[in-house]
């Protein structure tokens, strides 16, 4: 587990919210969605989001499926392909987002 630098007076200056922004960019998981495909072969081919999934540095993921119905832990994130392209006629794939820039940081004043 990753922790914050210690504060360290002979370094100037300290950028604690700086390093809270690499910790959490650092040790981010990546995420994808679940893309269902059908009809495929013809001209009224079309596509659907049917979940978003987390994946881990271990390999594992964590599925959730549009409306929180469906919630899976998988062993990798192709597991989640597999669920939901079994159908027949149906076919899926995961398409990764971009982690972008980095995190923003807002801090909440407890009341």
């Amino acid at each position: 587990m990753s922790t914050v630098s210690p504060y360290d007076p002979s370094s100037e200056p300290f950028e604690f919210d700086q390093e809270v922004r690499e910790l959490v960019v650092d040790t981010a998981p990546r995420m994808f969605a679940v893309v269902q495909e059908y009809d495929l072969e013809t001209e009224h081919a079309d596509a659907h989001v049917a979940a978003w999934g987390m994946a881990y540095d271990d390999g594992s993921a964590h599925v959730i499926g549009m409306g929180g119905a469906v919630t899976m832990s998988l062993g990798s994130p192709e597991r989640a392909v597999w669920h939901y392209g079994r159908r027949k006629g149906i076919s899926a794939r995961l398409v990764w987002l971009d982690p972008g820039a980095g995190a923003t940081f807002t801090r909440a004043e407890a009341a």
